[in-house]
């Protein structure tokens, strides 16, 4: 019979090879290989089913206890999944999984919530500063992970919590917590034991200081959902954006506010963004944007002012900053406003960044604004592309935006002609345009 070629695997990486080396091919480290384990295993049958006659996930979802949050996942949590959340320290994951997981836990379901970084007094000094009963909630301060899943298994837990996944280490893998390794094989043997179980499983991620979740990418492949936690600097409100889910839409949007009794939901975030000021002022206008899936009211605002010396500066925030600069022309060359020799500053209120071209328009009206040093009315919003040529575009989504608009209380609206519905909105008056110089003399045409 022909001997079996013997295979070697780094312990730091995974990788595999059919000869010893000093250095890993794959990962580079130094003595990390060794010979894998001999003898094959034999081939298991996997369950297999019809696919129409798997119940499907939405018959099985239960609720986090935030409506907000369920809507990011796309209706609450399903049996047998894997979240994993991410942001930047101090933001509010561990205060919004530990609210989740008493939530679920008042509702019957076994939760099992285990902590790498707070002692079980920490995390029940913590339970009762949020006002959260707990009952059902088993906490545990531990990092060995068949530590974990062991008492999930024995407690029948229906959601694990783990917090954080660089916390916790497999005694059989010979790398320290945090490691590639280590991260990689936690988080395969998480998912295992999710999808064999039909338990939830939620896991905190650190995240870099580039944003991003740290460890290998391998693991948001191998997750169901990933959310990130998202706040401006100073700001307590807190923003949770999908980025990846099998049982939703992604770049879904959640707000949340973080008080003294933990993170509370804002049904209404428009409201967040439109706190403008008692007395209207050049240069402000409202935008309406969409964010995920949900049309946004923000002010956006514009200052013009005339350059100092050298060089004329172009500032934006929340904003594309070359795209600023490309209006700015659009401006000077169709509208005949010219701004070379001023200083352009741009802004949108609350922290929010704005990816779509749906500002174009807004912006040049609240620039105009700025120049002129004439105030717009309080009750306009606007929406809308704007091209090279000074055509004015139509942005997807525009019906959705303008009844966002009249729930909001606005009653005029300049958008792009194509964006005018064919039925009038009760209450709003719509002005369509179709080229710069119309949406910048609609904007300041009075109501009526």
């Amino acid at each position: 019979m022909p001997r079996a070629n013997p295979l070697f695997v780094c312990r730091v990486c995974g990788g595999e090879t059919l000869k010893w080396q000093g250095q890993c091919p794959h990962y580079g480290e130094w003595n990390s290989l060794s010979p894998a384990a001999s003898g094959r295993r034999p081939a298991i049958a996997a369950a297999a089913s019809a696919l129409h006659d798997a119940p499907p996930p939405e018959a099985a979802r239960f609720s986090t206890g935030h409506t907000e949050l369920d809507r990011v996942i796309g209706g609450g949590m399903v049996p047998g999944s894997v979240l994993l959340l991410g942001g930047d320290p101090g933001i509010g994951k561990s205060t919004l999984l530990l609210q989740v997981a008493a939530a679920v836990a008042a509702g019957g379901r076994g939760v099992v919530y285990a902590s790498g970084e707070e002692s079980v007094t920490q995390v029940a000094l913590r339970a009762r500063r949020l006002g959260l009963a707990g009952d059902g909630l088993v906490a545990a301060a531990e990092t060995d992970l068949d530590a974990i899943l062991g008492l999930a298994r024995e407690r029948e837990a229906r959601l694990l919590v783990v917090d954080s996944i660089q916390t916790v280490q497999l005694p059989s893998v010979a790398a320290s917590p945090g490691g590639v390794t280590q991260l990689r094989e936690c988080t395969a043997q998480l998912v295992r034991f999710a999808k064999t179980g039909d338990v939830a499983v939620m896991i905190v991620g650190h995240v870099t200081k580039e944003g991003a979740i740290a460890g290998p990418r391998v693991l948001e492949h191998l997750v169901d959902t990933v959310l990130y936690f998202e706040s401006d600097t100073g700001s307590r409100f807190r923003i949770v954006r999908a980025t990846k889910n099998r049982f939703g839409a992604v770049n879904e949007l959640a707000f949340f506010a973080m008080s003294d009794q933990g993170l509370k939901e804002v049904r209404n975030p428009s409201a967040i963004f439109l706190a403008r000021a008692p007395e209207a002022a050049p240069g402000s206008i409202v935008l309406v944007t969409r964010d995920g899936g949900r049309p946004l009211l923000v002010e956006l605002q514009a200052l013009v002012d005339r350059m100092r010396h050298g060089t004329p500066r172009r500032i934006a925030q929340g904003l594309d900053v070359n795209r600023l600069a490309m209006l700015l022309a659009v401006l000077s060359r169709h509208a005949g406003l010219s701004l070379q020799e001023h200083d352009v500053f741009a802004n949108v209120v609350g922290g929010l960044e704005i990816a779509e071209t749906a500002w174009d328009l807004p912006a040049l009206i609240a620039l105009a604004s700025s120049l002129r040093d004439q105030v717009l009315p309080s009750s306009l919003v606007a929406f809308g592309e704007v091209g090279l040529t000074g055509e004015v575009r139509p942005v997807a989504y525009g019906e959705e935006r303008l009844r966002e608009a009249q729930k909001q209380g606005f009653r005029t609206a300049v958008v792009p002609r194509d964006n005018v519905p064919r039925k009038p909105v009760e209450g709003l008056e719509i002005r369509g345009v179709a080229r710069v110089s119309e949406a910048l003399e609609a904007a300041f045409r009075k109501p009526g």
